[in-house]
Formats: structure tokens, C-alpha cells, sequence
């Protein structure tokens, strides 16, 4: 399962604040308090509890296996990025369960064995250093992009240590810069100074848990002498610095201040002096080419007489930005037509390749900016129906890398150069799973206000319309992220060719076709995203795909909040619902870890409306003892400091408190997501597909501990 999650993180908030009114109202505000002893003493026994009912199973230990064995194979895609002239890919196998950090030649890389040399063994560095180091990225600086900073994180978190290392030396730079861990953003202005937004002094985070101040930092400074360049207001999102480069040597700094999670003002920084951009509030600087910011427009916009659609990606002079930023010119490159979106944007030193979404069905093109600055356009020619990423571009150079994949198709990776629009396959990750007895289907389903709903299905050829198939529905549906098929060596192995069927459904709230899509389940409008999941599923049943009886839906994050409205709105049209790291109490999630970032989407328990529609839509508030539910099998992490365990945690001890039968397992590390390792992430993936086998699968279902 692919359990899209929504990009956001701030620090926890322990249960010392509440009022004696809160606790009066919600007698499982105490387990909000994340590594509190008695908290973790609920969890370790409800783990006991899920391990004993689920991992005990006979069928767990060879999922598990299986599982790990497809994290772990050596014959995966090595994925890479451009440094310099050199490619870099980040590797975790049996040996590396953290991960080594590695490089080799473009010529090398092409080769079935490519020779790698290896830049930093994260396990011996978390070894010598006693941390629980996770890697979570690192930016170089240009133009020799030698010297980089690394961000370490500690079991997973989106918190992160900062530290600049030498690539060449493949050692940590003495006295480098070093950024303690915290919620930050840092940007090279040049290898001698920084621009970096973090918790200068105490306090200085916004509601969101972000950093709000933006400084600039020397070489050798340390950062309390560290100069402010910009402050934000506590009530914003946050701000981040970054650098953009193109293949020509430009470079423009810029601020991006989050007011909230769509709603952005753009600065670019010369100096001393921060110019703010004219740009739509809902717009994002995407890249740089040629001189020219590439940015994506998320709602209607009109400047210098130039009208640009929602959805479109435009250029704009970096330079004029600065010395006219009220009065900018836009450049159409590509608007959205029909059933179609944008997505991934990378660019060369002389080419722009944009991912673009028809009916979400993947497409790749290649734009190229004429002299009198018009954009031209040419398609890819890649495989058809799969899913196609801009994996990475050399900005220096004129190769790109696309992966193209889909429900039966392994993905592949494909490399382009500026010369024209052919593309050769050069890595292809071989077959998971017997495919040529499955077959993908795209159906839709009509939702209450008559609009057309798509979704795929992944099923055996050999499956009957007869209702009797097991079937797990997914989605997501927030925060326009598109779900698109994707090759799951674990759906395929474990669930298809045991004969399960899987369902993939484009439900709004998601970006599959736009800004409209997204914003039509806004706030106190979010009702049509849950009845469009609910009408794929009777379309399921109608189509006797599958019935009630073998029908499970499965959702993360935001797909968690998904999961639960829908098992309190709709519990008779399924038997088993898997909710992962989700959000459930929607009446204090503002409150909760990163909560008060998402305001933008589900509104402000401030806002009498808003409220109201949650109060009779929030999963935790809506649970009764008379509702007879499917057991849900609720999963999340300790050290998820973005959407938190609480909601998990709360939920799950009021099914207890009605009466109802559940299953929770909290992984103790792993961020926001299903562990910190291959083997942790492996072991909740297979308690996933035990709890669906025993609720859908067995002739008698039941997981009740």
C-alpha cells in the first residue's frame, strides 16, 4: 500500500498545557503526552497485543520475508541525483540498514555494474558516534558543489542536524558549519555563507512549530552573531530560504514565506535588500533555466496584461524580478487542458522536462526557450499508459533521467538529452511478480453531485464478477497529491497472486487534474472528497468486483483522516479498514503536532462554520457504542513529529472504552512513515497484509486480540 502522505512538520506539544476543562471533556488527553511513561506503557502493551494476534499468524513470518527480502535486493534501481560532473545515490540494503551515501561517472552508471565509491557509511557513523543517525538529504554548493550540507535525523524525524561536509575528502568539514537539530531550513549564498531560518533563541518557532526568522550566516560565526535578514509573524506557517542555479552560472536567492500552506509570498534576496515578488498568493518557484524562474500557478492570476490559468507553469525574468517585482511578465510554457495537471519540473543548462498528467496517465515533455523568449514544446517518447517521473536533470549538463512505471510494468529508467526526444532505457527493475496473470483496468464512478470519479484496478485475469473477491481500496485525497499507479513488488507478490484484488481511486482533494480538483474538498466542502471514496466503493460492489463482506480500504495521513470519516460514516459497506499515522481528532488538531500548518486545508476550529462541520465529521468525536464497525487495524510512530501518534493513540483507546474490537501497533521510531529502517518498515507492511488476509481472505474473519 502506498500510503501517500502530506509534507508538513513542527514539534510535538506535551499535555502540560491543557486546561482542567479539556481534560474534563476528553479523558484520553493524556495520552498526547508522546514519550510520557504511562502512555508508552499503553503502547507497549497494545503492541503486545497486535504482535501476538498478527505476527503469530503462519502467514506473517514468509510476508515478512518476502517483504524485506524486495527492500533490501540488490537488483533495485539505484535512483541518483547530480553533483557536480559525478551522479549520487543513497543506498540501504541488508548490509547498510541505514544507508551508505555513494557516487560514480555517468559512464559507469550506464554499465550493468556500475563501480561506486563510497562517500559516507551512515551505519559506521551512527556507530562511532552512538546517534541514531536516518539520513534526510543534502544540498551542495554551487559552482564546484564540493562542500555540502548534510541534514541527519534523529530516528527518523523531520527535525534535523545540519552538517557540511567535504565530498572530495568524503569527510565532515573541522569548524564547518553545524546546525543543531530543530526544525530549519539552510541555503548556500555562496560556499563561505548561509542563509538559514531555525529556533534562534527560544520561542522562536511560529503556531505551526516552524522557524519564522531568516538569518545570514558566516563562516566561522557563530549563530547567536548570525545578522536577520527577514522575520515572518508567529502566526505564519514558517519561512525557508533557498538557492536557485541554472546551467548559464545564474543565481537567485529567495525566501519562500508560507502564510500557510497555500497561500506563499516569494522574495528574492540581493545583499541586504529582500524584494518581494509579485506573485499569486497560491504559486511556487519551481527551478531556474536559462536566467529564468520557472514557477507553477495555483489559481488564476493576471500581471502585465498576460492571463495565466490555474495550473499552468510559467517563466519569469529572474533578473527584471528584482528591479520591477509588482509588475512581473509572465511567459505561459504549458497550460493544463481537460483532465490534466502538472507535476514534476526539472531543467538542464538548455532544456525544461515537465511531467504532465492526462487522465492520470503519464506523459514527459521537453520544453526549449526560442532567443525572443517562447517556450517550444516536444513529447517524449516513453512507454504509454504508465506513470512517468522526472527523476533528475544535470543542470550543468543536458542529460535527464525519466522513471516510467505502472501496475504491471516494472519501472524503468530512462535517460534524454537536449539533442532531441528520444530516450534510451538504461536500468529496468526486473519482475516482482507473475504479471502476465493480472490485469489493470481503469473504471469511474459517479459521486453525489454527478461528477465522474476515476479509478484503477489491479486484479487476477482469472478473477469472477461474483462479489467474492478481496479487495483493498486505497486513496488519499488532500493537499492536491496525485495518486498514480505505480509497480508494487509487495501488492503484486503478496496480495495479487493470492488471488486479492487492489484499487486505486483519484478522489478529490488529490491534484490529478488540478487546483479545481483539490480546492472543490476544501474546509467545510470536504464532504464531496469522502462521498466520492464511498462512491467508488459501491461502484466496486455494483460492478461485483468485490461485496461488503471482502471489501477493505486502506489510507495514511491524511488517507488516515480518509479511513476514519469514512468507517464512522459508511462502517456496513466494509470489513476491514487499516488506518495509518492519520489524523482522526479533527476538533484538536490544530493542537497536535503539526496541525496548526494545515489550516489552508481543513480550517480552524476558530471559525464557528468550520468547527461545526468537524464536530459532526471528526472520526474520534463521531465514535459511538452502538455502531457496529469493521475492526480497524490502526498503526502510527513515536517519533512521527508531523501528524503525531496522539490521534492513533486516542482513537483506539475509545473503540476500547465502547466495546469495539481494534488492532493498534506504534512502531517506536520511523518519523512519519512505517519505520526508521527496511526491516521496521517491512515488519508493519506485513502486519498490514496479515490483518487484510485474516478480514477478507478467511472464511471466518476476525483479528481480535
Amino acid at each position: 500500500m502506498r500510503l501517500v502522505r502530506c509534507w508538513a512538520s513542527t514539534a510535538l506539544l506535551a499535555t502540560s498545557s491543557l486546561s482542567a476543562q479539556q481534560a474534563a471533556t476528553d479523558k484520553y488527553l493524556w495520552l498526547e503526552d508522546v514519550n510520557g511513561t504511562r502512555p508508552m506503557a499503553w503502547v507497549k502493551a497494545e503492541n503486545a497485543k497486535t504482535s501476538a494476534t498478527l505476527e503469530k499468524d503462519p502467514r506473517f513470518a514468509g510476508i515478512y520475508k518476502a517483504i524485506l527480502a524486495n527492500a533490501q535486493t540488490s537488483d533495485r534501481i539505484p535512483y541518483v541525483s547530480f553533483i557536480g560532473d559525478q551522479l549520487y545515490n543513497f543506498w540501504k540494503d541488508s548490509t547498510h540498514l541505514r544507508g551508505i551515501w555513494r557516487r560514480t561517472t555517468l559512464a559507469s552508471y550506464r554499465t550493468a555494474s556500475p563501480q561506486w565509491t563510497t562517500v559516507l557509511d551512515l551505519d559506521s557513523l551512527a556507530k562511532a558516534e552512538k546517534a541514531n543517525w536516518i539520513w534526510s538529504g543534502v544540498t551542495c554548493a554551487e559552482p564546484d558543489e564540493r562542500r555540502c550540507l548534510l541534514q541527519l535525523s534523529d530516528g527518523g524525524e523531520d527535525a534535523v542536524t545540519v552538517r557540511e561536509f567535504d565530498v572530495v575528502s568524503r569527510t565532515f568539514v573541522k569548524n564547518g558549519f553545524y546546525l543543531p537539530k530543530g526544525k530549519q531550513g539552510a541555503a548556500w549564498i555562496h560556499p563561505d555563507t548561509l542563509l538559514v531560518s531555525r529556533e534562534w533563541a527560544l520561542g522562536d518557532l511560529t503556531t505551526s512549530g516552524y522557524p519564522y526568522i531568516v538569518k545570514r550566516v558566516a563562516r566561522g560565526q557563530a549563530l547567536p552573531a548570525a545578522v536577520e535578514v527577514f522575520r515572518a509573524v508567529k502566526t505564519d506557517m514558517g519561512v525557508w530560504p533557498g538557492t536557485l542555479h541554472d546551467g548559464d552560472g545564474h543565481q537567485f536567492v529567495a525566501i519562500q514565506h508560507a502564510v500557510s500552506f497555500f497561500s506563499t509570498k516569494s522574495y528574492g534576496v540581493q545583499g541586504k535588500t529582500v524584494t518581494q515578488l509579485g506573485l499569486p498568493a497560491k504559486s511556487s518557484i519551481v527551478g531556474m533555466m536559462a536566467g529564468q524562474l520557472i514557477v507553477r500557478i495555483s489559481e488564476a492570476w493576471t500581471s502585465s496584461g498576460v492571463a495565466v490559468p490555474a495550473g499552468a507553469l510559467v517563466s519569469i525574468d529572474a533578473a527584471a524580478s528584482l528591479k520591477t517585482p509588482r509588475a512581473l511578465v509572465p511567459t505561459v510554457i504549458r497550460a493544463p487542458g481537460p483532465r490534466e495537471s502538472i507535476g514534476s519540473v526539472e531543467a538542464t543548462r538548455s532544456a525544461l522536462y515537465v511531467e504532465i498528467t492526462q487522465n492520470v496517465r503519464g506523459r514527459v515533455a521537453k520544453f526549449t526557450r526560442a532567443a525572443n523568449g517562447a517556450w517550444s514544446s516536444a513529447m517524449l517518447s516513453l512507454p504509454d499508459n504508465a506513470t512517468t517521473t522526472v527523476a533528475a536533470a544535470h543542470t550543468h549538463g543536458s542529460t535527464a533521467f525519466i522513471n516510467a512505471e505502472s501496475f504491471t510494468t516494472p519501472s524503468s529508467l530512462w535517460l534524454t538529452d537536449a539533442s532531441g526526444t528520444t530516450v534510451t532505457s538504461i536500468k529496468s527493475l526486473p519482475p516482482k511478480f507473475d504479471a502476465s496473470k493480472a490485469v489493470t483496468e481503469q473504471f469511474e464512478a459517479t459521486s453525489t453531485d454527478g461528477t465522474k470519479i476515476p479509478y484503477f484496478v489491479l486484479r487476477p485475469k482469472a478473477a469472477k464478477a461474483d462479489g467474492l473477491n478481496p479487495t483493498i481500496l486505497e486513496a488519499y485525497g488532500g493537499f492536491e497529491v496525485s495518486n498514480n499507479p505505480s509497480y508494487s513488488a509487495n501488492e503484486g507478490k503478496v496480495w495479487i497472486e493470492n488471488g486479492g484484488v487492489y484499487v486505486l481511486a483519484n478522489i478529490r482533494g488529490g491534484g490529478e487534474f488540478g487546483p479545481a480538483w483539490h480546492e472543490a474538498g476544501l474546509k467545510t466542502k470536504r464532504q464531496i472528497i469522502y462521498d466520492d471514496f464511498v462512491a467508488v466503493a459501491k461502484d466496486l460492489i455494483a460492478r461485483k468486483i468485490t461485496s461488503p463482506r471482502h471489501l477493505g480500504i486502506v489510507g495514511g495521513s491524511n488517507g488516515g483522516l480518509l479511513m476514519g470519516v469514512t468507517m464512522t460514516q459508511h462502517p456496513e459497506l466494509f470489513n476491514a479498514v487499516q488506518i495509518a499515522v492519520p489524523l482522526l481528532d479533527m476538533i484538536r488538531y490544530e493542537k497536535i503536532a503539526a496541525g496548526a500548518s494545515w489550516v489552508g486545508e481543513y480550517g480552524s476550529m476558530s471559525v464557528p462554520a468550520e468547527r461545526a462541520f468537524w464536530e459532526s465529521h471528526s472520526p474520534y468525536q463521531q465514535l459511538t457504542a452502538r455502531a457496529k464497525y469493521p475492526t480497524p487495524f490502526i498503526w502510527t510512530t513515536t517519533k512521527d513529529d508531523r501528524v503525531g501518534p496522539q490521534h492513533a493513540r486516542k482513537f483506539a483507546a475509545k473503540l476500547s472504552e465502547l466495546g469495539h474490537p481494534y488492532l493498534f501497533y506504534e512502531v517506536i521510531e520511523g518519523g512519519h512513515g512505517a519505520g526508521a529502517n527496511a526491516e521496521q518498515s517491512s515488519r508493519t507492511s506485513a502486519m498490514g497484509f496479515v490483518y487484510f488476509m485474516k478480514q477478507l481472505m478467511d472464511k471466518t474473519p476476525g483479528v481480535v486480540p
